[in-house]
């Protein structure tokens, strides 16, 4: 009988845990080594972070989650979501009041949903430890591979040797998925055998976590009291160069999170003292929900941690090896898309490798009339899967590059449009946008964000879609502008409640002839 393909899966973080739930339903041997140790240990606080990290989790991330196929686990980490139905820009006005604005993300109620980042990742880890073909092993450091020879050599931080240093075991695998994030030991090892192109990029912005307590008021059975602020969502206080977020969690806090230049950064570090004046001037409102002492404690003791940009490719080599995630195409986070997408990986690696492996089924079914001996079955059945990782890797590292890179470019942008969501021109733009997927349903007329955050089309087609949206826009909105018997037509039209799709018609038939 041939013996079960290994795989070896480098980061147990979401991203790693859930591509360790794909490989062991399909027949893997599945080893997961994770440098960090069990962040499920109460006493272990995250690598480089406070003890709440909260993530958007939106369609593309929940949809790679739903084919994992465990609909307890599903219904699990729904539960322990806040849903987010837009966002809550906060200022202050010339008079001195506060105000809020909301902006909902899309016009059929359709919400993100904000979930703590440990509890996400315990949960999947959770569903891997009561799979008898998985192994989780955490203290484990890879410090070597070998693509061609298919081994590993990994440091056991559990286990010293006399001189006091990490024992180094070696291990062999079949194929490994690296998912150990923006710093990724895989990609650095991958990349002495492929032939990849590799970008890194450091924005001119750190960010700091902060907390908002849940409220001190006894809550209601509905829970409306645990919060101090909407609970339902993503709050912004914008600045011109900065900004400061707030994310609902499940026990009535929000996480926060101070987005700033290095430079402003550094003003404030040479004292500390002068943090609430710069919130009380910069955030108006953010100090009615954290005390002077705790920003100042905040700011002293949680890191300020740069924002990375990766781009690369290709994400293989041979049949042996792939990098999914921030491993392959780390963000910054402000389309809330990072963790999803690195989800999203999963799910397209496994559908191509899937795919493969039914077509090599398909063309190379010997069914000998007598039985061969084990190991020349197991070669060829080692053979076939090799063909089969080969191909769905090169296929896979060929098409996903292009979604990465856009997705990657969208999440810096996206910064500046937070940044500006008080700007007329901001709010016009969505209205219009809105407006037209509102009363152009059957143009499937919809908004870049909606498309990005609540489908599952390739983030490059979502552009390209849009964009042509937007030429077409542009292009019947200078003909309302010119023509003074088109503007009447649209006038008598909506007047008389013709029906739009023949209005729409009329209007670029009209435009073309001009």
């Amino acid at each position: 009988m041939a013996r079960p393909q290994k795989m070896v899966i480098v980061g147990a973080g979401p991203v790693g845990s859930l591509a360790a739930l794909y490989a062991a339903q399909r027949g893997y041997q599945v080893e997961v080594y994770e440098l960090r140790p069990d962040l499920r240990d109460p006493r272990i606080v995250p690598l480089n972070f406070t003890k709440s990290i909260n993530l958007a989790l939106s369609e593309r991330g929940i949809n790679a989650i739903r084919h994992a196929g465990l609909p307890a686990m599903m219904q699990g980490i729904l539960g322990a979501c806040v849903p987010m139905r837009g966002r809550m820009i906060h200022g202050k006005k010339s008079s001195g009041a506060l105000y809020e604005v909301a902006q909902d993300y899309d016009l059929h109620g359709r919400c993100n949903l904000a979930m703590d980042r440990g509890a996400l990742n315990a949960r999947l880890l959770d569903a891997l430890e009561d799979l008898p073909n998985v192994e989780l092993f955490f203290n484990h450091k890879l410090t070597g591979a070998d693509f061609r020879k298919r081994k590993a050599w990994i440091e056991d931080r559990d286990r010293l040797s006399p001189s006091g240093r990490a024992r180094e075991i070696e291990i062999d695998f079949d194929i490994m998925i690296g998912a150990d994030g923006a710093h990724s030991a895989v990609r650095y090892h991958m990349m002495k055998f492929s032939r990849m192109d590799y970008q890194q990029e450091y924005i001119d912005t750190l960010w700091c976590e902060f907390r908002i307590e849940p409220a001190k008021a006894k809550a209601q059975a509905d829970g409306s009291d645990m919060w101090q602020i909407s609970p339902n969502h993503l709050h912004i206080w914008p600045g011109k160069d900065f900004m400061f977020i707030a994310i609902p969690s499940e026990d009535g806090s929000f996480t926060c999170t101070l987005f700033l230049p290095a430079g402003e950064f550094a003003v404030l570090e040479a004292d500390p003292s002068q943090v609430p004046t710069f919130f009380d001037v910069n955030f108006p409102g953010v100090r009615d929900h954290i005390a002077d002492a705790a920003l100042i404690e905040a700011f002293n003791t949680n890191p300020h941690l740069p924002l990375i940009s990766v781009k690369c490719k290709p994400y293989h080599f041979g049949s042996s090896g792939v990098i999914i995630g921030d491993a392959a195409h780390a963000m910054v986070p402000f389309y809330g898309q990072g963790m999803n997408t690195g989800m999203e990986d999963v799910r397209i690696l496994f559908d191509i490798l899937d795919k493969h492996r039914r077509q090599l089924a398909e063309t190379n079914n010997p069914a000998p009339e007598q039985e061969e001996e084990d190991d020349e079955e197991d070669s060829t059945a080692d053979a076939v899967a090799r063909q089969a990782h080969a191909q769905a890797l090169a296929e896979y590292s060929a098409t996903r590059w292009v979604d990465a890179y856009t997705i990657n470019d969208l999440a810096f942008q996206n910064y500046i449009e937070m940044r500006t969501s008080q700007s007329k021109l901001y709010r016009l733009r969505k209205s219009l946008e809105e407006f037209m997927s509102a009363h152009l349903p059957y143009f499937g007329w919809k908004t870049k964000y909606s498309l990005v955050v609540f489908s599952n089309e390739p983030y490059s087609e979502c552009v390209r879609r849009t964009e042509r949206q937007g030429r077409i826009l542009m292009r019947a909105f200078a003909g309302l502008v010119t023509s003074p018997i088109l503007a009447a037509g649209v006038y008598m039209a909506y007047s008389y409640r013709r029906p739009m799709r023949e209005l729409w018609y009329n209007a670029v038939a009209i435009w073309q002839m001009m």
